[in-house]
C-alpha cells in the first residue's frame, strides 16, 4: 500500500509532460510559421560581377620560336706579318669604322727590307739601262759587220734579262711596301672591337696570334629553328596561296621586353632538315640603329603562320578549370550564371587593349552575342546562380610574349595559363 507521500509525488509530475511537449510543439509551429511569412529572408543577395562581350575580330596567326642574335658580319683579326705590337691605337669596346687603325706593329724591320729592296730596285734599273745601250751599240756594229751574229745575240739576251731583273725587283719593293702597310692593323668592316688579346710589347705572329675581334651591329641575325611539323604547315600554306611565302615577316623581343616590338624578315632558310633534331634552321634580318641588339642576346621569335581569318576572343581571367576541361560563365536568363565548356585557342593583343594585355582566342564553346563574366566569378558557387551584373569593356589580361596579333595590332603578349577553381 503507497504512502500518501508517494502519491502526491506522482500525481504531482503527470502535469509536467504534458507542458513540456507542448512548448515544444509551440516552438516549431512558431518557427514554420515564421520561415512561411518572410520566404528568403535568409539567403544571400546576389553577388556583383561584370560582365564584358565577346569580341569578334580578325587576327592572324603568329608562331613563337627562341633564337640568337649574331652578327651579320664577324672578324677575328689577326695580323699579316709577325712583330712585337707597339701600340694599341682604339678604346675596347668602342664602336670602330672600316678602315680605322687598331693596332700598330713595330715598322723598324719592315721599313728597313723595303729601303733594301728600292735599292735593289735601283741597281737593277741602272743594269737594265747599261744593257739597253750596249743592244743599241750592237744593232750599230752588227750593220757595219764589226761584231759577229753571237755577240750580237749575247748582247740582246743580256738587255731582257736585266729587264726581268728590274721586273722582279719591282715586285719585292712592292711586297716591302705591303709588309709595312701590313703593320698597321686596320679594321675590315664597320662594328664594335672586343678586348685587345695582344697588348703592347707582345709578340704577334703573323696569320697565328688573334688580335681581337669585330662585330658588324647594324642590321643584325636572329638565327631559330622551326619543326618539322610547322615546316611542313607553311609548305603547305604556301603551295594554296594562303601564305606569301616569299615576304616571310617576323617579330622579335629580346628578354626584358613585354611583346615583340622589332620586326624584320626572313632572309634564308637551310636547305635541310636536321635529321638529329628534326628541325630546320631559319635566319631573319633586323635593322639595330638603336643598338638594341648585341650579338649572342638570347631574343623571342614570332613568324607568321597563317593568313587573316575571323576569332572571338576573351579576357583569361574569365577561364576557368574542371580537371581537363575549360569552362567560362556567360550572363543567362534572368541574370543568372550559366556555365559553358569552351576548346581555347591562342593568346593575342589588340589595339585599345593596352601594351601587354592579350586576350584569348575562343575556338569553340561561344558566339559573339554571349555576354562573359570576368570579375567576380570566383562568387559564382553553382551554375544558374543569380548575380548582379554590371557591364564593362573586355580588356585583357597582362601577359609575356603571345603568339598570334589582331589585324593592325600592337606587338602581342606571351600567353599566360588559365586560372584554375
Amino acid at each position: 500500500m503507497m504512502s500518501a507521500r508517494s502519491q502526491r509525488r506522482m500525481h504531482g509530475g503527470l502535469p509536467l509532460l504534458p507542458l513540456t511537449v507542448s512548448l515544444l510543439v509551440a516552438a516549431v509551429v512558431s518557427a514554420c510559421s515564421g520561415s512561411q511569412a518572410s520566404p528568403g529572408a535568409d539567403m544571400p543577395p546576389p553577388p556583383d560581377v561584370s560582365v564584358a562581350q565577346v569580341i569578334s575580330r580578325n587576327v592572324k596567326q603568329w608562331d613563337d620560336f627562341t633564337g640568337r642574335v649574331s652578327a651579320v658580319e664577324t672578324v677575328q683579326l689577326r695580323p699579316r706579318v709577325s712583330g712585337y705590337v707597339e701600340r694599341v691605337a682604339y678604346r675596347e669596346g668602342d664602336e670602330v669604322r672600316k678602315g680605322q687603325l687598331l693596332f700598330l706593329i713595330d715598322q723598324r724591320p719592315y721599313r728597313a727590307a723595303l729601303a733594301q729592296a728600292e735599292a735593289q730596285l735601283e741597281r737593277a734599273r741602272s743594269e737594265a739601262r747599261l744593257a739597253r745601250s750596249q743592244d743599241v751599240r750592237a744593232q750599230t756594229l752588227i750593220d757595219a759587220k764589226a761584231i759577229s751574229r753571237e755577240e750580237f745575240d749575247t748582247r740582246k739576251a743580256a738587255t731582257a734579262q736585266s729587264d726581268a731583273v728590274v721586273r722582279a725587283a719591282e715586285a719585292a719593293v712592292a711586297a716591302a711596301r705591303l709588309d709595312l702597310q701590313f703593320t698597321e692593323v686596320r679594321s675590315p668592316i664597320d662594328g664594335r672591337a672586343g678586348r685587345a688579346l695582344a697588348t703592347v710589347g707582345n709578340l704577334a705572329q703573323a696569320d697565328a696570334t688573334m688580335l681581337t675581334t669585330v662585330v658588324s651591329l647594324d642590321p643584325v641575325h636572329v638565327y631559330f629553328e622551326s619543326d618539322e611539323q610547322a615546316f611542313l604547315r607553311y609548305a603547305g600554306l604556301a603551295r594554296t596561296g594562303q601564305r606569301d611565302a616569299t615576304r616571310n615577316p617576323v617579330r622579335v623581343g629580346l628578354a626584358d621586353e613585354t611583346g615583340y616590338p622589332h620586326a624584320g624578315t626572313v632572309d634564308f632558310i637551310d636547305n635541310q632538315v636536321d635529321p638529329a633534331t628534326g628541325t630546320i634552321r631559319a635566319r631573319a634580318v633586323l635593322p639595330n640603329p638603336d643598338r638594341v641588339f648585341t650579338p649572342g642576346l638570347f631574343a623571342r621569335v614570332q613568324l607568321e603562320g597563317s593568313a587573316e581569318f575571323k576569332a572571338l576572343l576573351i579576357d583569361d581571367k574569365a577561364v576557368l578549370t574542371d580537371q581537363d576541361r575549360k569552362y567560362v560563365y556567360v550572363l543567362g536568363p534572368g541574370n543568372t550564371a550559366v556555365r559553358r565548356d569552351v576548346v581555347l585557342g591562342r593568346t593575342i593583343e589588340i589595339p585599345g587593349s593596352g601594351p601587354g594585355q592579350a586576350l584569348r582566342v575562343v575556338q569553340s564553346g561561344l558566339t559573339a552575342q554571349d555576354k562573359v563574366i570576368v570579375n567576380g566569378v570566383q562568387k559564382v558557387f553553382f551554375p544558374g546562380m543569380p548575380v548582379k551584373p554590371q557591364m564593362v569593356a573586355m580588356t585583357g589580361t597582362a601577359t609575356k610574349p603571345a603568339v598570334a596579333v589582331a589585324k593592325n595590332a600592337a606587338p602581342a603578349a606571351e600567353p599566360t595559363a588559365a586560372r584554375t577553381q
